[in-house]
Parts: C-alpha cells; structure tokens; sequence
C-alpha cells in the first residue's frame, strides 16, 4: 500500500485474490501509514501468514508519487505489537526508539511513532 489507502479488510482481499497466484511466503508487507491504518494492516496481513514487512524507524519517509504520503508503519509500532503478541523479534525496542529519537532530531522530522512517543513521554515523567 504504497499510498496508505488501505484498510485491513483491502489488504486481506487483497491478499486472498495473491494467493491464486503465489504462495504467502513470496509475499511482504508495505504500507504506508497517510491514514493510520498501518499497523492494522500489518496484523491483518500477518494473521494471513505473511511473515515479512517493510517498517521504518520513527516511520520516516513518504512516497514520490503521491503528495501527502506517510512512511511506512513505524518498526517501532510493529515490534511493540509483535512483542505484545509474544512474537520474538531479536530487537530491542528501548535501543530502537533511541535511534529513531536520534534520526529524527537529525533530519529535523518528527518521529512518527506513536509507541516511541509513548515511551519518551513515560521516561521524560
């Protein structure tokens, strides 16, 4: 969902209508999150059984060809709900959002996750 217009119900239609044509473990996720309905889509996707998506740190980013565009879902999003699931992951989340703290600063962008906001905020209290 390069354009981030998907929901969750889209992407698993989307998804079925593949999977005439490949198996699940050809397929990834990338969704892009201008409505935030990345993560959804993430758990939507995984429930089908895909097993790999395009994240980004602090969920930087956008898309050249449509104005407007987020990032991808955040990687900070996707290994909260992943741990929270009691998926392993092999990530350190604390070590993930500092990076992300760090990008962002650089590039002067705000980070765009909303579970690194969530844990700066908790830390900064």
């Amino acid at each position: 969902d390069t354009i981030g217009v998907g929901t969750p119900l889209k992407v698993q239609r989307a998804l079925q209508a593949a999977l005439e044509y490949a198996d699940i473990t050809m397929l990834s996720g990338h969704f892009h999150d201008t409505y935030g309905q990345a993560l959804s889509n993430t758990l939507a996707a995984l429930q089908m059984g895909v097993g790999e998506f395009d994240t980004s740190v602090a969920g930087l980013g956008g898309c050249p060809y449509a104005k407007g565009a987020t990032g991808n879902v955040s990687t900070e999003d996707v290994v909260y709900m992943l741990h929270g699931m009691g998926i392993s992951t092999g990530i350190d989340l604390e070590k993930l959002v500092v990076a992300g703290e760090r990008i962002s600063g650089f590039l002067k962008r705000p980070n765009g996750s909303n579970v690194a906001r969530a844990l700066i905020n908790k830390r900064q209290s």
